[in-house]
């Protein structure tokens, strides 16, 4: 199988969404460290257990983390696949503003010195 290197659109508008709540980022940050339960992740919140997996059910649509079921546990860990795709996007962004802003010094650079119509010459 080859792995898909390029997001599609729905993909990158999962991802944001799912990065676009800090409760989510932390979850994603701590999943990242070390697989947790749902029940785990769920303690450390001052939210409902619900409102818990429905945090987790977002990131999972947006394939940033992989749940499974151990028993009657649900565990929890990040997906370093979906997680490089996006940090891959974040890089080629980042390349997009830096050539753009490179582009614009080399503009700034190239203009000759603006002349100042306020100075007054000898004999005025």
């Amino acid at each position: 199988m080859v792995a898909q290197s390029e997001l599609s659109e729905a993909e990158i508008d999962r991802v944001f969404h799912a990065l676009a709540t800090a409760t989510r980022r932390d979850i994603v940050r701590r999943v990242i460290e070390r697989e947790q339960s749902v029940s785990a992740l769920a303690s450390d919140y001052d939210m409902s257990f619900a409102a818990v997996q429905k945090h987790v059910s977002v990131l999972e649509e947006a394939g940033l983390i992989i749940k499974r079921a151990e028993g009657r546990e649900r565990l929890v860990r990040a997906n370093p696949e979906m997680i490089a795709r996006a940090r891959a996007l974040l890089a080629r962004y980042e390349e997009l503003w830096r050539a753009r802003i490179a582009r614009l010094d080399d503009l700034l650079a190239a203009e000759p010195p603006a002349s100042d119509s306020t100075k007054t010459t000898p004999g005025d």
